[in-house]
């Protein structure tokens, strides 16, 4: 499995080098580099080429697609760490963008990033149609603003110290975490012209794999320490965040996540064993060491064989 994300995250950082290499020159690429290539396993595009596989879609088109996921997904993490925003000065074992290179910079360079990805799923290089890829643009777009990641952090920070009830923390996670993950499963059934209950179905699956990797990591900014986390831990309580664990308590918190767990899995399973690859990405979600340290917490999804 690691090989797997390995392989994707050198592709998928290869083409976004080379994309940014064609561009003109200009002082914010310093500070976007450092954003995009910051780390990270690239599990949301290990997702895409997941359910890429069930339905055929070619792996070159997967990773450009992906590398402009990856450039909405840096964006996010910039902003987010902004003090206006969740304020944390750490971001994977080192100083966050605005640390390094100041708030303004790092604003302007996730707007950047934001753009590049609307550039990405434009340029003549990916061999789809026009009308396919207006589709792709106007998706994403709906998923990284205030109907997606920028409207659940709104309601993230709207949130603090106030009582909030369950179904509207899980509305605010679905935006903060889950629509970018939904889209990465809607893709191949874009690109492959499914009708719109098909796209809506995968889009839900996505949805609740968002949701699961977010409550995971609310449970090991809880539970977990910053070395394991790559990021300082704590901070949701001290800052009054509207999370499951602040409203349902940290186990009943996780028997929600193992529910969670096993929605996925059944809605999944049913696609037989071409669906092993995705649960094999869940597995590795679920079980990386982060998740692992902190809760002690070893679920096996499992995937027909006929």
């Amino acid at each position: 499995m690691q090989s797997k994300l390995n392989k994707i995250a050198k592709d998928t950082n290869f083409f976004l080098k080379a994309f940014i290499k064609n561009q003109k020159k200009t002082n914010l690429i310093v500070p976007m580099s450092y954003g995009l290539f910051s780390g990270g396993k690239k599990i949301r595009s290990k997702i895409l080429i997941d359910i890429g596989s069930l339905f055929g879609i070619g792996y070159k088109t997967l990773i450009t697609i992906g590398a402009a996921v990856e450039c909405i997904h840096a964006y996010s993490l910039i902003h987010d760490d902004l003090p206006c925003m969740d304020n944390d000065k750490m971001r994977r074992g080192k100083p966050s963008t605005h640390i390094k290179f100041g708030e303004a910079t790092a604003v302007l360079a996730g707007n950047s990033l934001l753009t590049m990805a609307f550039e990405i799923l434009s340029y003549p290089g990916l061999n789809l149609s026009e009308k396919i890829k207006n589709n792709l643009i106007n998706k994403i777009s709906r998923c990284a603003g205030h109907l997606g990641i920028a409207g659940g952090q709104y309601l993230d920070l709207n949130y603090e110290h106030k009582q909030i009830s369950k179904k509207k923390i899980i509305d605010m996670e679905i935006k903060k975490t889950g629509k970018l993950f939904s889209f990465c499963c809607a893709v191949p059934l874009i690109l492959k012209k499914r009708n719109r209950s098909e796209i809506q179905r995968f889009e839900n699956i996505g949805a609740d794999i968002g949701l699961l990797f977010q409550v995971a990591d609310d449970i090991i900014d809880y539970k977990g320490n910053s070395f394991v986390a790559g990021k300082k831990t704590g901070k949701d309580k001290r800052k009054g965040k509207a999370t499951l664990i602040s409203l349902l308590g940290y186990e009943n918190t996780i028997k929600y996540a193992k529910n969670l767990i096993f929605k996925i899995n059944n809605k999944v399973k049913k696609y037989g064993p071409k669906s092993k690859n995705l649960l094999e990405t869940l597995n590795y979600i679920l079980n990386r060491n982060k998740w692992k340290k902190t809760t002690n917490i070893w679920i096996r999804l499992t995937f027909p064989t006929t």
